[in-house]
């Protein structure tokens, strides 16, 4: 199988959507060996900052030492960026190879590729495989192992209702499902929340981390990262880490993927120092689109909607049905580029381009 072959075959199985439980993984890799049970393991969940944590424990490691294995997502640049060693992303033979091994089981894309970093991980010998949750915890595929080194929690808001709940409370106790007997927990500020985690760790006689809230979520992303790295016997943690679409400029632009009401939230904290932008946005029909446009509002002077190269993109007039609430000038594009072409058209000052990281990835390598 080439490269190319095996990312069709991760493509088709997107058609199978998201599909919260165990059994698939479990079944995969109860066949491979079960490399899960061979790793050490920093496992994250939450719903905003684990790219960010997930990135400044791993090169923290990687600086003192250590042989790091990273699992993140969703890519922006190219596919491989979700499975890592000591940065360096899977061989794309390898890489195929065991997409052609283990394409015939019955999973998801997601199952598929967290099977196939357990399995990579464990014939790279990593020292640590640090793995960030794909969607809450409890029944993500990435917690399909017995005991973690360490959790970390990050920031809890709500996102993804349709599958981990309906109130935040209800999201955290997805969440919590990463907590197993015996082990490090390290806790973001999270006040809406924390009862959750400090039941769950007391059922599970889980050691408990909480970081006080320094009122800056750089700063509170940073004590996050280096209380993990302490209990890795690590003290000097590295610079504030770069990552594509979370807030990137690229010469007039900013892009970024983030997609909930909090981290909108977190956007607008930076829009509130520049001039009013022309906005490129797409969003998935599964996210909380109107208070998102909410946010956000105040910061543009004009919206261009798009639908993202998605089977979940909204369309522009399920975009237009929220945003006409909050915007008076508002245009409507085919394509994300036409989007994009468009909004160069109407500013030579700022365009901001977010909602969604499908959105980010379809337009990052034209603003390049």
């Amino acid at each position: 199988m080439t490269y190319e072959q095996a990312l069709k075959v991760l493509t088709q199985k997107q058609s199978l959507g998201i599909m919260p439980g165990l059994s698939r993984i479990e079944k995969i890799l109860e066949d491979a060996g079960n490399p899960q049970e061979k790793l050490k393991i920093i496992h994250i969940a939450g719903t905003n900052g684990k790219g960010t944590v997930s990135k400044i424990i791993s090169q923290s490691l990687i600086d003192a030492g250590f042989k790091i294995g990273r699992f993140s997502s969703p890519w922006v640049c190219d596919y491989r960026e979700q499975i890592e060693v000591n940065n360096k992303y899977i061989d794309k033979s390898v890489f195929a190879s065991l997409v052609g091994e283990y394409s015939q089981y019955d999973a998801t894309e997601f199952e598929l590729l967290t099977a196939i970093m357990f399995i990579y991980f464990e014939m790279s010998k990593v020292d640590y495989a640090v793995i960030e949750c794909g969607m809450g915890g409890l029944e993500d595929s990435t917690n399909a192992f017995s005991s973690p080194f360490a959790c970390v929690i990050t920031s809890v808001s709500e996102d993804h209702t349709n599958f981990l709940g309906n109130s935040i409370i209800e999201i955290a106790e997805n969440k919590s499902g990463i907590i197993k007997k015996n082990t490090n927990v390290i806790l973001y500020p999270n006040p809406k929340t924390e009862e959750v985690f400090e039941k769950k760790c007391k059922s599970e006689n889980a050691r408990l981390y909480k970081i006080p809230d320094y009122n800056s979520i750089k700063l509170n992303n940073i004590a996050s990262a280096k209380k993990c790295l302490e209990l890795c016997g690590v003290n000097k943690v590295c610079n504030y880490p770069f990552l594509p679409a979370r807030q990137e400029r690229i010469g007039r632009f900013i892009l970024d993927g983030s997609h909930n009401p909090s981290a909108a939230m977190a956007l607008a904290d930076v829009l509130k120092e520049e001039a009013k932008a022309v906005c490129v946005l797409g969003m998935m029909r599964d996210k909380n689109i109107e208070e998102y446009i909410k946010i956000i509002s105040p910061f543009v002077s004009e919206l261009v909607l798009c639908s993202p190269s998605n089977s979940r993109a909204a369309s522009c007039e399920e975009l237009f049905g929220y945003a006409d609430k909050y915007c008076d000038k508002i245009t409507k594009a085919k394509s994300p580029l036409e989007a994009l072409k468009i909004a160069e058209k109407k500013t030579n000052g700022l365009i901001l381009i977010c909602g969604s990281f499908f959105l980010a990835r379809d337009l990052r390598e034209y603003l390049f």
